[in-house]
């Protein structure tokens, strides 16, 4: 079906036939016409079939066949991505070139301050098309810079992906704001459970048009290199060597693959680019208009341009990774072979992505190509039938534990480990903290049954306090008796001194000398067993106070002691202990 046979606005069909557009794609032709009867459609379609095209040449229709309130928000489109809405108002602009009054604008993250300006000036004028991401537009709602209370058109371009995005929530609370009256449209690449119920929340009555859901074009050539992850860099040289490198898109699984493998390809004089979310919307932007306009030869990407991003002539588009979503193989593939033209789609396979691209071959129904690998790699694992490998965490999928789950058993095991205990030196300086510490334990046994046993422990608790109490203070008390009895004996010896000094020697008498030999020895035991507790053994008296210091230096250096009168000693020791106490003579 032409173009000219739908019933399209004449400035619409004018800017189709300057672009060369003629002819309808299936899409197009089946959605067209009910978008311009005003029914809500549910469009499901494989990527590259014009989806695009098939809402905004009837609503661009519509608007300029007029009836609808100037200065006002007239539809909102959402896209997933910067990109897709970018080449959405690139698609308005070209579509609308002899269109009078009718405005466009793509509000989206990741801009300046200026772009944010302009977008807040053209969203309080009233621009007719609003292209935005569900994130950015749930920003200017809150701050009051939106008013969609005249909305008329209510489009989801890649509703599957914006759901896979955790964008349901943004979607709900935007069409809570939009009239009851409001025309809806959503477009998916796949039909899951959660499309059907968002369509039916969000649509009324829709007429659901379903073309090849998920399938990739039969013009896609499709192949498979089974290989090891260190031969992968080797294939991607023989494919540049045999074939013509421009148009050429490689996806990674993830942005730090993008970066190494772009690295890589420009040390092989290779005029590639990168996209990845790391980047800047400026450095996307410069990298996009680099690629579409030849300056770039090699796209190395993540599935961020995957959806949705129209380069008519690209001719190659490798897989350096297998997705794990047959959804994001067919995307992938989908950016070849677009617009009638023929295209090639190369995946390599790894021995731990067999198991994922054995499910997207049953999906696709069938088998894709598996190409021999260059001679200087060498032989690659055998595709066989495999299990699905386990989640990464748990296991690495060869039977090894991770790096990340080993370093986390090991702080689990070590976690006891960091403090030391220092409980020992605290019951040596402080009992009185460890008959609390110990009453704590009993207390907080978790085997309490019942009140009784808590009232029993806590019993036991206090009299071992109690009891730690009073042995502190039996031991303060004896440290305070031995204090008492080291300073008498030392006062003791002191005057016996002086009292052996005004006696007379006796060197005649051998038996006195054995008996003062043996009062000398007697004298030193008493001295030994009242000497204080804080005196290690063999120090031969260092530690020791003062006075006794000075009383053991006299006792060693003095003579033999003369014979005294043992009446009179005892009272002159009676008279000394009487005068230390106060008592009177």
């Amino acid at each position: 079906m032409y173009f000219d046979e739908l019933d399209l606005n004449d400035n619409v069909l004018d800017a189709l036939y300057d672009m060369h557009f003629d002819t309808c794609t299936p899409v197009q032709e089946k959605c067209i016409p009910e978008i311009l009867k005003g029914k809500d459609v549910l469009g499901v379609a494989q990527t590259g079939t014009g989806k695009t095209a098939a809402y905004l040449l009837p609503i661009l229709s519509k608007l300029d066949d007029g009836g609808y309130p100037e200065d006002a928000i007239n539809c909102i489109i959402m896209s997933p991505t910067r990109e897709l809405a970018q080449q959405i108002d690139q698609a308005i602009q070209g579509f609308s070139y002899y269109l009078q009054g009718v405005s466009s604008v793509a509000v989206y993250g990741g801009n300046g301050g200026t772009r944010y300006d302009q977008e807040l000036k053209s969203l309080r004028m009233g621009a007719d098309v609003v292209i935005a991401t569900p994130g950015r537009l749930i920003t200017h709602i809150s701050l009051g810079n939106v008013d969609l209370s005249k909305v008329s058109f209510f489009i989801l371009d890649e509703a599957d992906r914006m759901l896979d995005m955790g964008f349901s929530e943004d979607i709900m609370t935007i069409a809570k704001k939009l009239p009851q009256s409001c025309q809806t449209i959503m477009f998916s690449a796949t039909m899951p459970t959660k499309i059907e119920e968002l369509a039916k929340s969000l649509l009324k009555n829709p007429v659901e048009i379903k073309l090849a859901v998920s399938k990739p074009a039969e013009k896609i050539k499709q192949e498979a290199y089974v290989c090891y992850e260190a031969q992968k860099m080797s294939i991607i040289k023989d494919i540049f060597k045999a074939g013509d490198l421009k148009r050429v898109i490689i996806f990674c699984g993830s942005k730090t693959k993008v970066k190494q493998l772009s690295a890589s390809l420009r040390q092989q004089k290779i005029n590639c680019g990168e996209m990845h979310s790391d980047l800047s919307q400026q450095e996307r932007d410069d990298i996009m208009f680099k690629f579409k306009s030849g300056q770039i030869d090699v796209l190395v990407a993540t599935d961020i341009v995957a959806r949705g991003i129209d380069i008519d002539d690209i001719t190659l588009v490798i897989n350096f990774d297998v997705p794990h979503d047959t959804e994001d193989y067919v995307h992938r593939i989908g950016r070849t072979a677009r617009a009638d033209r023929d295209g090639r789609a190369i995946t390599l396979v790894t021995e731990m992505d067999i198991y994922w691209f054995q499910q997207i071959e049953k999906f696709l129904e069938k088998v894709v190509e598996k190409m021999p690998l260059p001679a200087e790699c060498g032989e690659g694992p055998e595709y066989v039938k495999m299990d699905k490998p386990k989640k990464p965490g748990k296991n690495n999928g060869n039977g090894k534990t991770s790096a990340k789950s080993r370093r986390q058993k090991d702080r689990d095991q070590t976690a006891h480990k960091r403090k030391p205990n220092k409980q020992n030196n605290r019951q040596e300086k402080a009992p009185r903290q460890q008959g609390e510490q110990q009453g704590e334990q009993v207390a907080n046994k978790p085997n309490n049954r019942n009140g009784k046993q808590q009232n029993a422990n806590k019993q036991n608790a206090e009299k071992q306090q109690n009891a730690n109490k009073q042995n502190a203070n039996k031991q303060q008390n004896a440290n305070k008796q031995q204090s008492r009895n080291n300073r008498q004996q030392n006062a003791e010896s002191k005057q016996e001194g002086e009292t052996r000094q005004g006696g007379k020697r006796n060197n005649r008498n051998n038996r006195n000398r054995q008996d003062n030999r043996k009062t000398g020895e007697q004298r030193n035991n008493n001295q030994r067993s009242n000497a204080p507790e804080n005196v290690r053994p063999g120090s031969n008296g260092r530690g020791r106070g003062v006075a006794q210091k000075k009383a053991n230096e006299k006792s060693s250096s003095r003579k033999p002691t003369p014979i005294v009168n043992p009446q009179k000693k005892e009272n002159v020791v009676k008279k000394f202990i009487k005068r230390i106490f106060g008592f009177k003579k």
